[in-house]
């Protein structure tokens, strides 16, 4: 903003404690996919002095991309923290993932974030701002976060900055694109024959003044004669910009009446804007050149960091109760205060076990202290929160990330961030508060997973280690969720996205040692009789002193959906003795549970004994379960057995755009649309039933279908008769192997 020289480089290898709140800055990287947000985290710590190299610390890992999952995918899929130090502060660097199957780690840096730097990428063009990133855009502006926006890779082929700008203004302008303008203007070489036109330097709007990079150094120079006139064009724009968000009233007057307006005003008043949360500058950056001791822009956005920025005492705190439920004041950030403190993340390291990186909301954090853990866990919403556990608990080592690395800390004061090694069983989104003040922090929200992963162990020397690493994936991860599903038998994993099933399943072998095999997801079935039926069970066996009797005559016939199973006993004149028509409903009830005709449980019948002979000496407990099972079997076999299968509410939330495409897809799916509605930000919202079978990829397909704009959720409703074509297929096939997802 003020074009300074150079930025105040940190100690090699990150930032020390911080010792005030005022000197801490909490940074969210935002972005999709391949825009740069890792590429600028290197190039941003090599400009503060905490690299010596692009980025690389040991290795070839870079300060932030370290897991091993993601060296061998070249793609990030965790939240890292990188801590630098530049101009007096120590700024936190939280990299998320761009990519929308780990949607659950960008939540989770936005919550221990106080300013987010949104990065687009010039190649991808009008793809550079994906559907997650103005979701996350709109979450900021709803909490009032500040905001910028870093536009890299425009020394590609054929890029546009005119073009980036009008992308950002359109994408994140809203109602006032004017609060979404450049600071500084690219300067870039001669293109090539391919089309490429080196980046070569920035021209400061209201310096007026050139830094270029061509000679990898950093130098002012005033503007060429033919820079003039869009430089002044931009530069005016600019200074409305400011001004109409300045607090100074008299200011526009005297803009407009010609005054020239002091620059140390406008970058103060500038400042207050991107602070408050109402101006959102665009500025340009690109890494280091061979040899560089610093990229291009990455000077100016440190100083945008440190000066434009809040600090974590301007953050409105979030919502506290007590483990039981009431409210408490909200914690004030003072390194003096009681503690409060939230889980952001965990992981695992190979070495030191469970690392939890905390956000210290109040307080001080120390090594060896003890704290009151509480936790809500994180369900799919954030609304119905898993029962709550507690526990006090002693901190173990402090320490700060970087890399692979991690550097002992002696505290952690408010407003900072640190990793905690073995915190007991903390989970992501647990708190940590004051032995004898405990509360608990609010949850964020996270979108439920709706891609069902079954899984089950490859041997019998994974079996016992499997639950175990299961419980640690989602204790790490609250946007997965783990099912034992009664009806099926299946540990289901459930999953925001295919990546997400692949890195969960990469994770439990690499990391906990369990080697587990995908399965296909089985989907709950009943059957039912069509209409009424009659069966006799004959249980009838004589091999020397005491046999086997018992004869039961039943009556089945259909009830309403939701009725279960309902027995009857009509037995007259003690055909049946009193003592075995238990006997009778136990055994009708087993192979009720156990299915007919495919193998699935029966439902919603009345079964009616009728009549029946006993034996004075043979009959017995065993012989009449057995004689009502085969009742049953024998009624089954002379009626027509209908398969049942669940039935879903789905509600789709997606741009007019798709409304059809989407409706369309639905009524493929055997789906019945039963209403549209419309929502905010021009969306509609598509209600359907649609069977559980037809939705177990939605979550994949509808993301192809609207271009990732689109989200859904879907709730159990009822079972429904499946149709014949589809049921005599599902009879073909084993009962462990019938259609899911």
């Amino acid at each position: 903003m003020g074009d300074k020289a150079h930025a105040h480089p940190g100690a090699a290898g990150g930032a020390p404690a911080a010792d005030r709140p005022s000197a801490v800055r909490n940074v969210v990287l935002v972005g999709p996919s391949g825009s740069g947000k890792t590429t600028l985290v290197e190039a941003l710590a090599l400009t503060a002095g905490a690299v010596n190299r692009a980025g690389r610390v040991e290795d070839g890992a870079t300060v932030s991309d370290y897991d091993e999952i993601e060296q061998r995918r070249r793609r990030s899929v965790q939240l890292s923290l990188v801590p630098v130090a530049s101009d007096g502060c120590k700024i936190n660097l939280l990299d998320t993932p761009g990519y929308a199957d780990f949607v659950g780690e960008l939540r989770a840096g936005l919550r221990a974030a106080d300013a987010a730097l949104f990065v687009v990428s010039a190649a991808q063009e009008a793809q550079s701002v994906a559907a997650t990133t103005r979701a996350a855009w709109e979450e900021c502006a709803l909490v009032g976060m500040p905001r910028a926006i870093v536009v890299t890779h425009l020394d590609t082929a054929r890029t546009s900055f005119d073009d980036m700008i009008r992308i950002c203004a359109e994408n994140f302008g809203g109602d006032d694109p004017d609060a979404v303008l450049p600071l500084y203007l690219p300067v870039l070489g001669a293109e090539g024959a391919d089309g490429h036109a080196p980046l070569t330097g920035l021209t400061g709007l209201l310096s007026r003044r050139i830094l270029d990079h061509s000679s990898g150094e950093r130098t002012e120079l005033p503007p060429a004669p033919e820079q003039e006139e869009p430089l002044r064009a931009a530069r005016n724009r600019l200074i409305e910009g400011i001004i109409a968000e300045s607090e100074d009233e008299s200011l526009m007057d005297r803009y407009l009446g010609g005054e020239d307006i002091d620059v140390a005003t406008l970058i103060a008043d500038l400042e207050r804007a991107v602070a408050r949360g109402s101006f959102h500058p665009v500025l340009t950056a690109a890494p280091a050149a061979e040899g560089a001791r610093q990229g291009i822009g990455t000077v100016e956005l440190l100083e945008l960091i440190t000066r434009g920025f809040p600090t974590p005492l301007e953050r409105t705190p979030p919502v506290v109760t007590t483990p039981s439920g009431k409210p408490r004041p909200a914690p004030v950030c003072d390194p003096e205060g009681p503690l409060v403190a939230e889980v952001v993340k965990t992981s695992s390291d190979p070495y030191v076990g469970r690392v939890s990186t905390v956000r210290v909301f109040s307080g001080t954090l120390r090594p060896d202290d003890s704290v009151h853990l509480c936790g809500h866990g994180l369900d799919a919403t954030g609304h119905a929160p898993r029962p709550c556990h507690e526990a006090e608990i002693r901190v173990g080592a402090l320490t700060s990330p970087f890399g692979r690395r991690q550097n002992a800390l002696d505290r952690c004061i408010a407003g900072d961030l640190v990793c905690v090694a073995r915190l007991g069983e903390a989970e992501t989104g647990d708190t940590l508060s004051a032995v004898g003040d405990p509360v608990l922090i609010e949850p964020w929200s996270t979108p439920d997973p709706l891609l069902p992963l079954a899984v089950r162990a490859h041997g019998k020397a994974d079996e016992d280690k499997l639950s175990q690493g299961l419980a640690r994936l989602v204790a790490e991860d609250p946007t997965l969720r783990l099912e034992q599903n009664p009806d099926t038998g299946q540990v289901v994993l459930w999953c925001l996205g295919e990546a997400h099933q692949e890195v969960a399943l990469e994770r439990l072998r690499s990391r906990y040692g369990v080697q587990v095999d995908a399965e296909p997801h089985r989907v709950p079935l009943r059957e039912t009789f069509a209409g009424r039926a009659a069966g006799r069970g004959r249980h009838v066996k004589q091999s020397g002193g005491h046999g086997q009797f018992a004869i039961c005559e039943i009556e089945v016939e259909p009830l309403p959906p939701g009725s279960g199973i309902e027995f009857v006993d009509k037995v007259v004149g003690g055909a049946v003795p009193r003592q075995f028509i238990p006997s009778v409903e136990k055994g009708i009830r087993a192979q009720a549970a156990k299915g007919l005709a495919a193998g699935r449980p029966l439902v919603d019948v009345r079964v009616t004994l009728l009549d029946g002979k006993a034996h004075s000496v043979d009959s017995s407990d065993a012989a009449f379960q057995t004689a009502g099972a085969l009742a049953l079997r024998e009624a089954a076999a002379e009626s027509r057995i209908q398969l049942l299968e669940p039935v879903c509410e789905v509600s789709v939330v997606v741009p007019d755009d798709y409304v059809g495409p989407v409706m369309s897809d639905l009524s493929g799916r055997r789906g019945r649309v039963v209403g549209t509605e419309q929502s905010a930000g021009g969306r509609t919202l598509v209600r359907a039933e649609v069977p559980e079978i037809e939705v177990g990829r939605y979550a994949v397909d509808l993301r192809s279908l609207s271009h990732g704009t689109g989200r859904f959720d879907r709730t159990y409703a009822r079972h429904e008769a499946m149709p014949p074509q589809i049921a005599d297929r599902v009879r073909a096939e084993p009962a462990n192997g019938s259609p899911g997802a």
